[in-house]
């Protein structure tokens, strides 16, 4: 857990990866932010943020988006502004998800996969996926408001086995 005083503001989940080989399909990964209210906070998301969506109050988008993973370092990044969150968001989870439309892929099947989490120039985590190497999504952060309406990183790196779509619905289970 990392918080000050004032609580994170606005941070930056980053997120690298190799392209495919030159005869194989491309790999293409995705940062994914889910929503949860006060009344529900591991229940249903109340909105999710992925590489063709953006909150309704824009307080959470994408940055930067690779569908190969060309480009040098981290090539997609979303960007969360905590402040401005709606006062009835009390948890965001952020996790990578693996799209399996060229056949069934793993991280462990990615090279040089990495994501950095980032407040201003401080590192929240950085995590290359080895504890889950055999999953083909996994959360990797949670953010959640106190009741001093600061918010708190939480390191998350749990694997999941499912497509994109499943795993937006799941990723904020309590399980």
């Amino acid at each position: 857990m990392r918080s000050g005083s004032q609580g994170v503001g606005k941070a930056e989940v980053r997120l690298k990866w190799d392209p495919s080989p030159w005869n194989q399909p491309p790999h293409h990964l995705d940062i994914i932010a889910a929503t949860y209210a006060a009344d529900a906070p591991y229940g249903r998301p109340v909105y999710v943020v992925h590489f063709d969506s953006r909150s309704p109050d824009g307080t959470i988008n994408m940055s930067r988006h690779s569908q190969t993973g060309q480009g040098f370092g981290y090539v997609e990044a979303m960007t969360l502004e905590f402040g401005r969150l709606a006062s009835s968001l009390v948890r965001v989870v952020v996790g990578v998800a693996i799209h399996q439309d060229s056949g069934p892929k793993t991280f462990g099947d990615i090279s040089n996969a990495g994501v950095l989490v980032v407040e201003g120039y401080e590192e929240l985590l950085k995590d290359d996926f080895a504890q889950v190497a055999g999953a083909s999504a996994t959360t990797v952060a949670e953010f959640t408001r106190t009741t001093s309406s600061a918010w708190e990183f939480h390191e998350m790196v749990r694997g999941f086995n499912c497509d994109p779509v499943v795993f937006a619905a799941e990723m904020g289970n309590a399980s």
